[in-house]
């Protein structure tokens, strides 16, 4: 079955940004074919990074890129849909 494309945010937050994020850096650009936009703001006094995604891709495709995200130690990743496609 295919599936509709759908847009979607994945909110990223990054702890040790500078530890890892060669490694989200790289799961991002392999995901070009479904990210829109792009805005990353650190927080230096945390130790923090913040990235917000916008993406349009299948369910599948969003998902599958969120837990990638979600699977690198030390990053929380989560998407919301558009309730419609």
């Amino acid at each position: 079955m295919n599936q509709e494309e759908r847009l979607a945010v994945i909110a990223v937050i990054l702890e040790n940004p500078t530890e890892i994020q060669c490694k989200v850096n790289q799961i991002i650009s392999e995901a070009g074919e479904v990210i829109i936009g792009r805005m990353g703001i650190p927080d230096h006094s945390r130790n923090l990074g913040t990235i917000a995604l916008i993406v349009e891709g299948t369910e599948d495709e969003i998902n599958a890129l969120t837990g990638r995200l979600g699977n690198v130690p030390g990053v929380s990743a989560r998407a919301t849909m558009a309730k419609r496609a």
